[in-house]
């Protein structure tokens, strides 16, 4: 329904739901506005498509959380850049159309959780990204991928961060 919705549902399905990032500042897509950038007018329908992608990243897709994390973050000011990214994730979406979750009648009832963190993941301001997945039977059941709170000062320090807002959720 969304990607009929946002006229995406005859579009090439890509593999991946977001393009490769750079840690150099001025060659990173996600990055912020750059000054002299224009931004989106009120015809594209970006904060519709990224509260749609919230909402399949929290309920059903968390496949899309990071992707959708990131042009999250700057739904006060998009660019064609953001656009372009949030495309690529509706794209995605066309061609995993049979992906999502699945809770089995008869399964394991054991629970595993993961987590992980990337060290200076946002070169813009410093911080790194979390990300968790807890799975019962094998189906997850709770994830999240957010920008780390905290400034860690090493990989390692960055892990206990994303070790610690895990074990908060």
């Amino acid at each position: 329904k969304i990607l009929e919705k946002f006229n995406m549902d005859k579009s090439y399905p890509n593999k991946t739901p977001m393009v490769v990032r750079s840690l150099e500042i001025g060659k990173d897509p996600f990055r912020p506005r750059d000054i002299g950038e224009k931004m989106l007018g009120p015809e594209i329908p970006y904060l519709s498509v990224i509260g749609a992608l919230m909402y399949l990243a929290n309920c059903t897709r968390p496949d899309i959380a990071f992707a959708v994390n990131l042009l999250a973050r700057h739904s006060a000011d998009p660019t064609r850049r953001h656009w372009t990214g949030a495309k690529c994730i509706l794209r995605y979406l066309n061609g995993t159309k049979d992906l999502g979750l699945f809770f089995k009648k008869n399964h394991d009832p054991s629970m595993i959780g993961y987590t992980d963190a990337g060290y200076l993941s946002d070169p813009h301001n410093g911080k790194s990204q979390t990300g968790f997945v807890f799975l019962h039977g094998g189906t997850a059941i709770s994830w999240k991928s957010s920008k780390q709170t905290l400034t860690a000062t090493s990989t390692n320090h960055s892990e206990i961060i994303a070790l610690y807002e895990a074990s908060r959720e």
